[in-house]
């Protein structure tokens, strides 16, 4: 299986969140800097992760997910990190996970879970004990969801 890992970072937590996620599951990991419209063709499950600001992917992230790419039929998930504070709960800002997803199906992917969050500790972190485990797990998941779909649903 061909997976593609592409993510943003400000402060490198939701880099060790992508490489976690790449490691666990044997994807390749690119910062979207450094992704090209041939990076996203040919693979069977792409995974997109970003900071949250503001409620928002990051420029970058949005970016690449607004030049109407073509991934129709595309497997993807999408994930992000993000503070949990009384701002947010205040303000409602929401998280950039659901964005990213929103934005990938816009461009014709076919989603294989919920969008997800992995928890960093204040603005400059760190990431919460537990995340980069918990987002292997996750990566894991999603893998073994592919792998029952392909065999015909459950294998």
């Amino acid at each position: 299986m061909k997976i593609l890992v592409v993510y943003d970072s400000k402060y490198g937590h939701t880099e060790m969140v992508a490489q976690a996620i790449g490691e666990a599951i044997e994807g390749e990991v690119l910062q979207v800097g450094h992704v090209t419209a041939a990076d996203l063709q040919g693979f069977d499950l792409l995974i997109v992760g970003s900071p949250t600001h503001g409620g928002w992917p990051t420029e970058g992230i949005q970016g690449l997910l607004k030049a109407k790419l073509v991934l129709e039929g595309a497997r993807a998930a999408a994930f992000d990190t993000r503070t949990v504070s009384i701002w947010n709960r205040i303000f409602r800002f929401g998280y950039a996970a659901p964005r990213i997803s929103r934005l990938l199906e816009s461009n014709g992917a076919d989603l294989v879970a919920e969008p997800e969050g992995f928890v960093v500790l204040g603005m400059q972190g760190p990431l919460k004990d537990g995340e980069l485990e918990r987002a292997a797990a996750w990566a894991q998941g999603l893998v073994e969801h592919q792998s029952g779909r392909h065999m015909g649903g459950g294998g």
